[in-house]
């Protein structure tokens, strides 16, 4: 690991927007890192093809590649299974412009699971000896892994750091739950200072980090380098800002609707530019709601899911009070 090769500086505890499927397209990341831009942005992850022999990356998901998403650096995140055809796809990501990957070996869901893709590259870890130095080789710029603590056991993370160090591995992302358990129970971060302790990579520590005061103390109890948000950032993109001390830690119910007013709305519009037609942008507008918690809004919450229409929804959001 060469700290110069790092996307951040090293005087500076880098916040992160997660990578999440189906949530973080590129409508989403704009308006984010326009409104509170995160130090680093990921794709969503991009399926890598082994069975192709041309181009291991779909057509729609290189358009996505740049080495900056405006002007923050943009993580390009693969997922798939194979030596040969992620060294491939790493060198097709590249090509178009890629400066940063990311290899996901934590995603908990269907063929992840039982797959040797995501986190089911953790069921066959002899396999990793080859892959992830031969990954490294093959990428210029930074190459990170974000990964669960363990298949079925929290503790498999320890046996792996070795080999992610002689590796050259610059960063991990560290989600402290293994991919049995999927987002049940909570992420045990008494995990991740563990490993920040045993290695000398630079930790981000991710999983249930929902309001400043946790953020905060997920800092100060690992000694992690910086903070990935996912679910907590999706239900309240202003945890960025709390975090920095630029927002309300605890925000009253007024700051509340505004935020959410404005968050909605612009991702409305931001939707209708993206997706075809009213359909398809209220799916994607609901599937936001997933994420937001607050029983304050619980019965609003409830409203907008049952949104018939974009109108209906747009209504329930400039009517919050």
């Amino acid at each position: 690991m060469n700290d110069m090769n790092l996307p951040w500086s090293m005087d500076q505890v880098p916040l992160m927007l997660a990578p999440m499927q189906g949530l973080t397209n590129r409508a989403m990341r704009a308006l984010f890192a326009e409104w509170v831009h995160p130090d680093l942005l990921f794709t969503e992850f991009m399926r890598v093809h082994s069975t192709s022999t041309k181009k291991r990356l779909s057509l729609s998901d290189r358009r996505e590649i740049a080495a900056e998403d405006q002007g923050i650096p943009l993580v390009v995140q693969l997922i798939g299974h194979g030596c040969e055809a992620l060294m491939a796809a790493a060198g097709d990501a590249q090509a178009a412009g890629a400066r940063h990957l990311n290899l996901n070996m934590g995603c908990p869901y269907g063929r992840m699971t039982s797959g040797l893709t995501g986190g089911g590259m953790l069921r066959r870890p002899e396999l990793l000896d080859e892959l992830i130095p031969a990954l490294r080789q093959a990428v210029d710029g930074t190459f990170s892994i974000k990964l669960r603590g363990g298949y079925d056991d929290l503790r498999q993370v320890f046996t792996l750091l070795p080999l992610f160090e002689r590796s050259g591995v610059d960063f991990l992302i560290l989600h402290p739950r293994t991919v049995v358990q999927e987002y049940a129970g909570l992420a045990d971060h008494a995990i991740t200072a563990e490993v920040v302790r045993s290695t000398s990579l630079p930790v981000i520590a991710n999983g249930d980090i929902r309001t400043a005061a946790g953020g905060r103390r997920v800092l100060e109890q690992t000694g992690a380098a910086g903070l990935m948000l996912g679910r907590g950032a999706i239900a309240d993109p202003l945890l960025f800002e709390r975090l920095r001390g630029r927002a309300s830690a605890e925000p009253k119910r007024q700051e509340r609707v505004a935020m959410l007013r404005r968050y909605l709305g612009e991702l409305t519009e931001r939707y209708r530019q993206l997706f075809c037609g009213d359909t398809q942008v209220l799916a994607k507008l609901k599937a936001t709601l997933a994420t937001m918690d607050d029983p304050a809004f619980g019965p609003w919450r409830t409203e907008l899911k049952r949104s018939r229409t974009l109108g209906q929804f747009s209504a329930l959001v400039a009517g919050l009070e």
